[in-house]
């Protein structure tokens, strides 16, 4: 995967302004849209996952960064980026996850596999203690 290309460039599709306008949000992730993946930071990587975007090269991205500290922090609280990935885990298998993954399909299963699991003692412990 090309780091130097931004989301729009890879996925060929250039987003515009809707004639409504838009939001602050959707002015933000229109613009991180642009700005190339090898410069996206945690916050961006977080922001982005969180709203469904670009996925398909994000959650490698963001997949990385968990393995050297899993609970890398954005904007939000530490482990902001670690709670946005199995976000989008909830109510699908492991498996239909990897296969939005762009590259090795084994390491991307096992990787989601772990935060899947972690997230879910997590929401588990959380119950309890609430």
């Amino acid at each position: 995967m090309n780091r130097d290309l931004s989301l729009e460039e890879l996925e060929g599709r250039r987003w515009s302004v809707p004639a409504g306008g838009e939001t602050r949000l959707m002015a933000t992730v229109r613009e991180l849209r642009r700005k190339p993946i090898g410069g996206l930071t945690v916050e961006d990587m977080r922001l982005l996952t969180r709203q469904d975007v670009g996925l398909a090269y994000l959650l490698p991205l963001a997949m990385e960064v968990l393995r050297v500290n899993p609970l890398a922090e954005g904007d939000m609280y530490e482990g902001d980026l670690l709670a946005a990935v199995p976000h989008h885990a909830r109510g699908r298998s492991v498996p239909q996850i990897s296969q939005r993954f762009a590259g090795p399909r084994d390491h991307s299963r096992r990787s989601v596999s772990r935060v899947t699991n972690s997230s879910a003692s997590w929401d588990s412990a959380s119950a309890t203690r609430s």
